[in-house]
């Protein structure tokens, strides 16, 4: 759906909701399909507008009490459960070579500077130098060279180029946030790698910024069910993850307009099941949030009925696709087929056998049943992700319908 800057602006300023017609044939609520693009559309434009998504930060809470509101009125009540962490904001991020400074991001799973930083000789990886220059895929910071070079103890610190799907700064996720490895790692935009080659090539001295400060703080997920008629059967769960490093519109906007649009549409309708349903805080810091939600329900992986993963990039807009990651072939084919009803293809599919990207892998890793859909995104990441040529709300209201199907079968008996 073509839709200009000013429109995306206004959709995020007007809040309003709209209606819903009546019930389809399935027991599900039969619903303007082109009514829900734009509440979608002006959904992800008010949470762009909140700002950073990042963990436990003033937005990270604003953008849950948003969400709560947006539950209520989808008719539910929704609980905001609470877990601690240590959050990390940076004072001084930057890399000072030959007079220049280039900002960066560190890796949050590394180590860390004081305020002084790191001064040395600039490298490459494969030297011995104080501060090394290497590169690395969006969330791949723990393997390939850039992993190499963390474990290896040559360097004091490690510069990273972060190669995104498209240039500019792609920060990668801190998988192992609680327990932290290495030297300090500053990721910089993938636009300086000529410069930084050029200088590494040279042993150019330099000065390694990666000061922060470490903060006690609590962030929250956002929970709420539709509850069965028969509380002995074990639930079906839908979640996905509302946190992450930028603005997050193509990131995490499909997948929360999704969640919302399951439940806007089922509530109504009897079903024999509970559905929970949680939005997870935590999600770049090696998935706190959905950590914290299985802790306090203990057994609740093997025991569910099963899980949906509404992954990132949903409905992006640009290098769109899709991959879909299973527990077992009738998940899948469940998926693929109610996919297939509205015009949706699946690009791709993970064995069964690898752990699956995002929340997902902590449902394989405790023997769950689960199906997880995953877009392809070419502003992964990237400071980009933002206005109204990120996301596709056509697409997304797409995958809404697919994916409200199939919890609606899977819950309905």
């Amino acid at each position: 759906m073509a839709m200009s800057r000013r429109t995306w602006i206004a959709l995020s300023l007007a809040g309003a909701t709209a209606p819903i017609a009546a019930l389809r044939q399935t027991g599900a609520q039969s619903i303007d399909d082109a009514g829900v693009a734009r509440r979608i559309a002006r959904l992800i434009a008010e949470f762009e507008a909140q700002g950073y998504h990042r963990t436990a930060t003033a937005v990270d809470w604003t953008s849950a009490d948003w969400l709560a509101d947006h539950v209520r009125r989808a008719g539910l009540l929704p609980a905001k459960e609470t877990f601690a962490l240590h959050r990390v904001d940076p004072v001084i991020t930057e890399l000072r070579v030959d007079g220049r400074r280039i900002a960066g991001l560190p890796l949050f799973d590394a180590a860390f500077t004081d305020a002084n930083g790191i001064r040395g000789a600039l490298g490459s990886a494969a030297s011995g130098a104080a501060i090394a220059l290497s590169a690395t895929a969006t969330n791949a910071a723990g393997a390939g060279p850039l992993g190499e070079a963390r474990r290896s103890g040559r360097h004091q610190a490690i510069v990273a180029l972060t190669n995104g799907r498209r240039a500019g700064l792609c920060p990668s996720n801190a998988d192992d946030f609680l327990e932290p490895f290495g030297p300090p790692v500053l990721q910089v935009d993938s636009a300086e790698e000529a410069w930084l080659r050029d200088a590494a090539a040279r042993g150019a001295s330099a000065q390694l910024m990666a000061h922060v400060t470490r903060t006690p703080a609590t962030a929250a997920n956002v929970v709420t069910e539709i509850r069965g008629s028969n509380p002995t059967l074990p639930p079906f769960i839908v979640m996905t993850p509302r946190s992450g490093w930028y603005w997050c519109a193509s990131e995490r906007g499909g997948g929360i307009a999704v969640w919302l649009e399951i439940m806007r549409t089922l509530r109504p309708s009897r079903r024999s099941r509970t559905i929970v349903f949680v939005a997870s805080s935590g999600h770049e810091l090696g998935h706190l949030g959905i950590d914290a939600f299985i802790d306090a329900r203990p057994g609740i992986v093997p025991r569910a009925a099963g899980w949906l993963h509404l992954g990132a990039n949903i409905g992006a807009a640009v290098d769109p696709g899709n991959t879909l990651q299973a527990s077992h072939d009738t998940m899948d084919a469940r998926l693929t087929r109610e996919m297939a009803a509205v015009g949706l293809a699946v690009n791709q599919r993970n064995p069964r056998t690898r752990v699956p990207n995002g929340e997902a892998e902590a449902v394989h890793r405790g023997g769950g049943r689960y199906v997880s859909v995953i877009g392809g995104n070419g502003l992964f990441h990237n400071l980009a992700d933002r206005g109204p040529q990120a996301v596709d709300p056509q697409a997304i209201e797409r995958f809404s319908r697919a994916c409200t199907a199939l919890v609606h079968r899977l819950t309905a008996t």
